[in-house]
């Protein structure tokens, strides 16, 4: 319908649909999870937590982002990605502000396991929405944005986090509050602003025509099978990732306050910069994966976390940590959107939310194993070191990994 046709833009309202998928990452994964690396030292404090206790919470949020992964498929045939992201950005809204008003440990955490299927419910439609939006040749640079709302939020987060735990005696209540209410407003921005599909607004998808004229419907590009090899190799790579990079989000502000001697408020400043580093990294490697290849991405992307690791784990002064942490936060974002990518890749845009979705399922195992063994591990050491060793020891594997994955077949146009 003619009215469906939204007023000329002097850039393809796919660039739009970034924008909003950006605002929902930031909130259902920036916010939602990775604020909690600045709001453990401070509940650990006050409810008396052990590491392990530490850990569990975190653990907690992946077993409902599993939970939530297993749902996502079938919601997103019945709803469409344009509600059941605003749907699921609520629930992890209003389970957010439960948790500042919660009063013992297994409230929070079953309060923290609906915050982590809301999170898997919006996360996987903003990203595979892409595929419908962009070919293949502007995917990278496309999911590389949408990412870069993780570098935000942890920026946002290490400056207001402790700024509002000042404010009163149980400020990490009022943080959670805060946050939720604004996940809360970021899934009204999405309910206006997303779309399914460019068709849905008499539109192609953006580097191709601006509008269709003609009464010939749009042709996607053909679906494809992926042998389950393939999706065992990436499944891996992407276990992997999640494993060793949410151990050391989830557990190194907690290092640098607890083995380091930082206060809240400089540890905070830290994770800051981890943010501001990684708003480079989701559009710098998913250009470099859109114009050299998604292979050699990964390559590059997990030898330099292999290197943050290890700098981590070796204990050694106060710069290598500083290295440590600008590593960590250069290659930050980078691979969820070179995975999203790969998936509309190698299935095609119709298949690109079932692959996505199983990949997803096999990232978020590793993101429950990671952190729950770093909080097991730091409970009998006393320190996290041992952790950030066997992080280093994974993802140099993945490397090798990332190197045997084969090139898609697609066209430059698909």
């Amino acid at each position: 319908m003619a009215s469906s046709i939204p007023p000329k833009l002097p850039f393809h309202y796919g660039w739009l649909i970034v924008a909003a998928g950006s605002l929902g990452i930031f909130a259902c994964i920036g916010l939602a999870r990775f604020a909690l690396g600045m709001l453990l030292p401070a509940m650990g404090q006050d409810l008396h937590l052990t590491y392990a206790q530490m850990g569990t919470i975190s653990t907690a949020n992946f077993l409902g982002y599993l939970a939530g992964i297993l749902a996502t498929s079938s919601l997103v045939r019945l709803f469409g990605a344009r509600v059941l992201t605003t749907a699921a950005l609520l629930l992890s809204g209003f389970s957010m502000v439960g948790i500042g008003c919660a009063g013992n440990l297994l409230t929070i955490i079953g309060l923290y396991i609906l915050t982590g299927i809301g999170s898997a419910m919006a996360n996987i439609p903003i990203m595979v929405v892409l595929s419908s939006w962009f070919p293949s040749r502007l995917r990278g640079k496309a999911a590389g944005f949408v990412v870069s709302g993780n570098g935000a939020a942890i920026v946002f987060a290490g400056l207001a986090v402790p700024w509002l735990n000042g404010l009163t005696l149980h400020g990490w209540r009022l943080s959670w509050v805060v946050l939720g209410a604004l996940v809360i407003l970021i899934a009204c921005v999405c309910l206006l602003v997303l779309r399914n599909r460019p068709q849905d607004l008499g539109l192609l998808p953006a580097g191709q025509e601006d509008r269709i004229f003609t009464g010939q419907p749009h042709q996607l590009a053909p679906e494809r099978s992926v042998p389950l090899r393939l999706i065992l190799h990436c499944g891996a790579i992407y276990f992997i990732f999640g494993f060793t990079f949410v151990a050391y989000a989830t557990f190194i502000v907690t290092t640098m306050v607890r083995q380091y001697g930082f206060s809240q408020q400089v540890a905070g400043s830290f994770w800051s910069w981890v943010g501001f580093f990684s708003l480079f990294s989701g559009p710098l490697f998913g250009m470099l994966a859109d114009r050299i290849s998604r292979r050699f991405s990964l390559m590059v992307v997990f030898s330099v976390q292999t290197l943050a690791y290890l700098l981590a784990g070796l204990q050694l002064s106060e710069p290598f940590l500083y290295l440590s942490i600008g590593c960590f936060g250069i290659v930050a974002w980078s691979i969820p959107s070179i995975m999203a990518t790969l998936a509309a890749d190698y299935a095609g845009p119709d298949k690109a939310f079932a692959l996505f979705s199983a990949l997803t399922f096999i990232f978020a195992t590793g993101q429950v194993a990671g952190p729950f063994l770093a909080g097991l591990i730091a409970e009998q050491t006393g320190a996290f070191s041992a952790s950030y060793l066997l992080a280093a020891c994974l993802t140099a594997g993945a490397v090798l990994l990332a190197m045997l994955l084969p090139n898609p077949v697609v066209s430059r146009r698909g």
